[in-house]
């Protein structure tokens, strides 16, 4: 049939191009599904981005490991449906909308119209689909992006709503007033695992405050805060009643903290003047900071203002003694919850400060002149005792970066807590890479797990299907139907029904006479993400043999970046034990966050954000893609380096594709057809090495990948790709160089061709294009049309014992290159002997040593040596040699083909050349294609020490 000729240049990005059009042309993962149709199913979950912001390189690393694996699994026979998704809800997209309205806050969102602004919102996530739908094309990410799921979508919701339901009927969901985190921008309250994607490290100042007890003169309670702008909202003091306490006098005043805490705090020149237990501080009262602040008609009023015991009391910073602001810390709302403190806001929900703080009204609380002014006032009424940096982190909205208050208000939440245990045991089930993400990261959040914030006060999400009547009776919907049924007006729920506000909100329900108005929030956007498994297939109401039998649930692998340990990995989890089902995963690959080649986060202003879409054009994506895989291990932080995918395309894709074409050159001069007939019979030693290097390869990379451990894979390839060019070609190039086309030829080729068929099946998963594009030019005419609707590859019996041989004959090689290295004689200089220690090698495996070491003869001895002494005879060869090497540069410097013959002509005035042109001219003609051989003048070349004339003509 004959080889399409391949081109020593090669523009990998062009021809993935190609690559890409016969993939669309032909459907081939279209076909995979086809063919595998009634095969044993792979469950892949997509985790589903969002199309309102361009995808960057840090998208581009979990695609890579996304597809690895269905492709894998794919060719090991299984059916892998890859369904992508969308996840289209939530404060990403309603940040957008605001910035293109020219708005920031709530009043204006429902000033422009809560309907216009949810239709903005539906279109908006959708701006960069086209990108993201070529960015996956382009990465080679094999996804069924014609019927993705959609998380906006009127089904997908129902389905939200009735696991929703399954949550309410087993009463785990309430309404609770506690301290939740709340982004003061967005106006809404967070979840724990929203909350822990957004840490960063501050510095900020803490104050050290002098709090003046009651009926007391000169007395004052020493108190340590690092959020100052809590203070007007103080309404009580907390001591450990375990520790003991003591009054030091300071410049006529007496101040009390923590005996322990003095000499830290004041100084080691502190004077004590008496000692007690916290005890005896319980019940005291002080002055308030900031008179006014607190309305005295407010219920409770005359519990504040007192020292209470608390054992969150520490002694590991501040005085001993803990300033307490009920309504903004957790700690502080379950005291104040304990002994009855009043419960009070100084500061509204938008992060302003309310009408009783005086000067500082309507001012954000996080301000930081407005803190600077909360302590110069203290400083000036003599409460200020001083002031010290305090670096820590601290919680940021993770949608809009702004600092998060710690807010008392009223939320619903899903009982998580109740479902601990089940949590724990179900993520016992599941395999992590890297595994220490099980019990530490992942385990730890498990096991401190807190209760779910799953209400938004917002606009664009699925709504909570909770309707209240006057009495505070609850209904929870479950499906369209059962609202239609409850519905005051039930055409409202038609067959086009948008359960979206402002509609939804519309929709009376009736019940005994009663009637319940639809609560105002939304649900956490991650509570869609982790309702996918269920949703994208509008379970229960369709498709349940689907999640019931097993089918599409639970996945066998998913994969995303380190921070969804805390997002879309636990919600998942979290979800599936709502629904009382097993963990929703087998297998999850957690990988590293990009960084910068310095180690640095990428960002725009920082100038160093690498655009995906110049790495594919300049490299490619299959060099990207290997890069990723191979930088490190898939859970370390990758610091990416362009020089590395350049190094990729050099050292292993070249390698490769140099290989490949050295194999169809010779298969053509020669008529090489392969045939299924042929028989891989191979009685060259290196043709058995080879073959048993292939089996051990299938293993290998077998075994890695299912134990989803990409990068020991990818470095087996590298070390195969290695051994198959630089030992197997470079050792067998005068085989198929030779003239006459004998057995051993053609087992060469057989061994060389199907060892290349079943490489590219193997790098198939790993580097998609490039294994297409040889396959393309190695099938055969039964085979199918694509390297990715094959099969992979399967391992024969491997020869151990050949393995070893080859391995042992290697390393005397490099120790007998090292002593020629170090007696700086080079390779083409023949030697008379190698002595081996031992008992010797098999003359095969010695005739290989022999012709790499260039010596006359291999034999044992008592250590391993070369013989470095150069009779004249070897003086001569070496310089024949040398001779040999100067016409092969001709003839590529004359642009001829490697099967041209050339008439040489040569000259030399020093008479050691013109001995070994008389000695070894026969043995320069072979090797350089001569049929003449004849004294004539040509270009001067230095060989060795000596000048030689050479002109090459070809014939």
């Amino acid at each position: 049939m004959g080889f399409r000729k391949v081109e020593a240049k090669i523009d990998f990005s062009k021809q993935e191009e190609e690559i890409l059009s016969f993939w669309e042309k032909e459907k081939i993962f279209e076909q995979t599904l086809h063919l595998r149709e009634k095969a044993n199913r792979y469950v892949f979950f997509e985790g589903p981005p969002t199309a309102n912001a361009r995808p960057g390189l840090h998208h581009a690393l979990p695609r890579y490991f996304k597809d690895l694996f269905p492709r894998y699994k794919t060719m090991q026979g299984f059916l892998v449906e890859r369904k992508a998704g969308w996840d289209t809800h939530g404060l990403p997209v309603e940040i957008a909308v605001e910035k293109e309205l020219g708005i920031s806050t709530k009043p204006e969102i429902e000033k422009y119209g809560v309907e216009k602004f949810n239709t903005k919102a539906r279109q908006s996530v959708w701006e960069y689909k086209e990108e993201w739908e070529r960015f996956t094309r382009r990465s080679g990410f094999w996804l069924d992006l014609e019927h993705p799921y959609i998380t906006y979508d009127s089904g997908y919701i129902e389905s939200v709503w009735s696991i929703l339901k399954k949550a309410w009927d087993r009463e785990l969901i309430y309404k609770g007033y506690r301290v939740v985190p709340r982004c003061p921008r967005c106006g809404t309250t967070l979840s724990s695992h929203e909350v822990a994607q957004g840490y960063k490290e501050v510095e900020e100042n803490s104050v050290f405050l002098k709090f003046k007890v009651k009926d007391k003169d000169n007395t004052y309670v020493l108190a340590w805060t690092t959020t100052p702008w809590t203070l007007p909202g103080n309404v009580a003091l907390a001591i450990n009643p375990r520790f003991e306490y003591a009054e030091v006098e300071q410049d006529g005043d007496k101040v009390i903290l923590a005996k322990e805490l003095v000499e830290k705090v004041m100084g080691p020149d502190a004077k004590v003047t008496r000692s007690f237990s916290g005890k005896e501080l319980v019940g005291w009262e002080y002055e308030p900071l900031f008179s006014g602040a607190l309305l005295s008609d407010t219920p409770n009023y005359q519990n504040a203002f007192k020292i209470y015991p608390a054992d969150f009391v520490t002694l590991e910073d501040g005085t001993g003694v803990v300033h307490t602001a009920a309504m903004y810390g957790e700690d502080d709302y379950a005291l104040g919850e304990k002994v009855g403190l009043p419960k009070f806001h100084t500061v509204m929900p938008d992060g302003t400060f309310g009408p009783t703080v005086g000067k500082w009204v309507g001012r954000f609380v996080k301000d930081k002149e407005v803190e600077k002014e909360i302590v110069a006032d203290l400083k000036e009424r003599g409460l200020l005792f001083g002031e010290m940096s305090y670096k820590h982190d601290y919680p940021f909205c993770w949608r809009c970066e702004t600092p998060l208050l710690y807010y008392a208000s009223e939320s619903w939440f899903i009982a998580m807590t109740k479902l601990r245990e089940k949590l724990i045991a179900n993520n016992e089930t599941i395999n992590w890479v890297p595994g220490y993400f099980k019990e530490g990261r992942f385990g730890e959040w498990l096991r401190e797990i807190k209760d779910w914030g799953i209400s938004r006060e917002r606009y664009w999400g699925t709504p909570l299907p909770i309707w209240m009547n006057e009495d505070g009776e609850m209904i929870c919907i479950g499906s369209f139907e059962e609202l239609k049924k409850l519905a005051k007006e039930p055409e409202k729920v038609g067959d086009n029904f948008d359960p979206h506000k402002p509609f939804v909100d519309e929709i009376v329900l009736s019940k005994d006479g009663k009637e319940y108005q639809r609560i105002p929030e939304v649900l956490d956007v991650w509570f869609d993400s982790g309702a996918m498994p269920f949703a994208q297939w509008h379970y229960p109401f369709e498709n349940k043999e689907r999640i019931d039998k097993s089918l599409s649930y639970p996945a066998d692998f998913i994969s995303e970046a380190v921070d969804q340990t805390r997002g879309w990995f636990y919600t998942l989890l979290a979800v599936a034990t709502l629904m009382e089902k097993e963990a929703p995963y087998k297998n999850v690959i957690c990988l590293g966050h990009i960084l910068d080649k310095n180690g640095k986060k990428m960002s725009k202003s920082k100038g160093n954000v690498v655009d995906p879409w110049k790495v594919f054009d300049i490299y490619g994506s299959d060099a990207l893609r290997w890069y990723l895989y191979t930088i490190n291990q898939p859970g370390l932080p990758k610091n990416f380096d362009e020089e590395g995918v350049k190094q990729v395309v050099r050292r292993f894709m070249l390698t490769l594709w140099n290989t490949y074409s050295f194999f169809v050159t010779y298969a053509n001069i020669d008529g090489f057809v392969p045939s299924e007939k042929q028989k891989i019979a191979p009685k060259n030693i290196l043709d058995k090495w080879i073959w048993a290097r292939r089996n051990q390869l299938v293993e290998q990379v077998t075994k890695s990948l299912d134990e989803y451990d990409p990068m020991q894979s990818c470095l087996a390839i590298e070390a195969f790709v290695d051994d198959l060019s630089n030992w197997y070609v470079r050792r067998s190039r005068r085989r198929f160089w030779k003239g006459e086309n004998d057995t051993d030829k053609q087992q060469a080729y057989i061994v060389l061709y199907s060892v290349l068929r079943d490489l590219t099946k193997i790098m198939a998963p790993f580097m998609p294009f490039l294994a297409e594009a040889i396959f393309s030019n190695l099938k055969m005419d039964g085979d199918l049309v694509s390297v990715h609707l094959n099969t992979w590859p399967k391992a024969e019996k491997t020869e151990d014992e050949i393995l070893v041989q080859m391995k042992q004959v290697r390393e005397l090689i490099e120790l007998g290159l090292n002593q020629r290295e170090q007696a700086k004689i080079k390779v083409r200089q023949p030697l008379s002997e190698f002595t081996v220690q031992g008992k010797g090698l098999p003359k095969e495996m010695a005739e290989i040593i022999q012709d790499e070491l260039n010596v006359k003869k291999v034999s044992v001895g008592k250590e391993n040596r070369i013989d470095t002494n150069i009779t004249p005879e070897l003086k001569l060869e070496g310089i024949a040699r040398e001779i040999v090497r100067a016409v092969q540069v001709l003839r590529k410097e004359n642009g001829l083909e490697i099967t041209d013959r050339i008439n040489l002509s040569w000259d030399s005035g020093d008479e050691e050349v013109v001995q070994a042109m008389e000695r070894f001219g026969e043995y320069i003609k072979t090797e350089v294609l001569a049929d003449s051989l004849e004294r004539g003048s040509g270009e001067k070349h230095t060989v060795n020490e000596f000048v030689v004339e050479l002109r090459v003509e070809k014939k």
